[in-house]
């Protein structure tokens, strides 16, 4: 099916999903952050540690260390934020020896985001997954806290003792609170988290430049190596398919009209075999032209080319797809192939019970969604298609991200500019 338009929704139920989305990200956001600033706060211990060894020489041999361990942490957050928001570009190896770290801009900028990361950032994400786990605990507690040995029956945060029901439904009550404090600041708490790394471990405006020159040409090469693999395949459909059957028409087109004078029955089995070709060769140029670029997402648009995918897939599939206005031709040519190569692998390879594709549009970006309840594992080296969609997707300057682990769900996530 496809999601209803903007306005037909009802619109508290709207506020109440968009803002359990939010709340779900921020704690993503958060356990995330915790991960990487536990490796910040660790990398501290180690740089101080290294520091104290010089004292007596040895840190000496360690130092050259520093620098690969700070780069590697940052790199790591760098990911991190690159998934959840605009993309943080790596800066590369870090430079050989201390002094040349030093002396490196980024370098400098990492050993200023490392301090912040690892204390602020440490305390975000324990506060936040804390906070979590309390709540939960808090909300649950009236139906399991009579099973706790009587000097442990008070949780965590709760100032005052559990004696009988009336206080475990005031535990309960305090888990809200704790519930609406997460809620109300769970999302400012992730931004605060991520502010200092986006801040810091961002490249220089002249080193982003050169970046994106660089990437910019990589894409262009990308762009061109699709074009000819396009035209390869376009050229094999026709060649191997509908050229063939053009062929035999000709063939039995001929062979009826020798055999007109001398034999009309055969003549007319020959003319009508010819007839039964040159159907197959018309339905074949049609798959090719079709191939080319849908007519369905000039008649129908993105939203209805895509439900038909949904609903002609081997297995349940919900389409929700909500994307006012129009994209480029290319860009919704890309976002339908890519999501029929997407069902083809759900339906052939995943041994999935349901599939859902979502599609929205964030400012000029097209964010598309495939998921699926299967068995997961998907990887690009297996002959899954996964290879031809990125090549599709970064010809247009896009981003794919595949998560996929052993025993499912698979998420496969496209990222497009809307283009003009």
């Amino acid at each position: 099916m496809v999601a209803n338009r903007p306005g037909t929704a009802t619109p508290a139920r709207g506020i109440v999903l968009v803002r359990a989305r939010a709340v779900f990200d921020a704690l993503e956001h958060l356990v995330g952050g915790l991960g990487t600033a536990l490796l910040a706060f660790a990398a501290l211990l180690y740089i101080g540690l290294v520091l104290l060894l010089c004292a007596v020489g040895v840190g000496l041999l360690l130092a050259p260390t520093l620098p690969r361990i700070v780069r590697a942490v940052s790199e790591r957050e760098r990911g991190r934020l690159s998934r959840w928001g605009p993309e943080v570009i790596g800066l590369g190896p870090a430079p050989a020896g201390v002094r040349a770290a030093l002396a490196d801009p980024g370098v400098r900028r990492e050993l200023r985001w490392l301090p912040v990361h690892g204390t602020l950032g440490l305390f975000l994400g324990a506060a936040g997954a804390t906070l979590t786990l309390d709540a939960a605990q808090d909300l649950t507690y009236p139906l399991w806290w009579r099973l706790l040995p009587k000097d442990e029956a008070t949780p965590t945060l709760v100032f005052w003792t559990v004696r009988d029901e009336a206080t475990a439904l005031a535990v309960m009550a305090f888990g809200i609170g704790l519930f609406a404090c997460f809620v109300s600041l769970g999302p400012a708490m992730a931004r605060m988290q991520a502010w200092p790394g986006r801040r810091l471990l961002a490249p220089t405006a002249d080193v982003d430049l050169s970046m994106r020159v660089a990437q910019l040409s990589a894409t262009r090469a990308a762009a061109l190596d699709a074009h000819a693999t396009e035209l390869r395949r376009i050229e094999r459909s026709l060649h191997d398919g509908a050229q063939n059957r053009l062929v035999a028409v000709t063939v039995l087109l001929g062979a009826a009209r020798r055999a007109l004078a001398r034999d009309p029955s055969a003549a007319e089995a020959a003319v009508d075999r010819a007839q039964d070709a040159a159907e197959q060769a018309l339905a074949e140029l049609r798959t090719v032209v079709r191939s080319i670029l849908p007519p369905v997402l000039a008649d129908r648009g993105l939203a209805g080319a895509l439900a038909g995918l949904a609903a002609s897939c081997a297995v349940p599939c919900r389409a929700d797809v909500d994307v006012p206005g129009r994209c480029a031709a290319s860009v919704e040519a890309t976002a339908y192939f890519v999501t029929a190569e997407a069902l083809t692998n759900v339906a052939k390879h995943s041994r999935a019970r349901s599939a859902a594709v979502i599609v929205r549009r964030d400012a000029d970006r097209l964010l598309l969604r495939v998921e699926d309840d299967g068995i997961g594992g998907a990887d690009g080296r297996g002959g899954s298609g996964l290879a031809g969609m990125r090549g599709r997707i970064e010809a247009h300057d896009g981003r794919l991200t595949v998560t996929s682990p052993p025993g499912g769900p698979t998420t496969l996530q496209v990222e497009l500019p809307c283009g003009l």
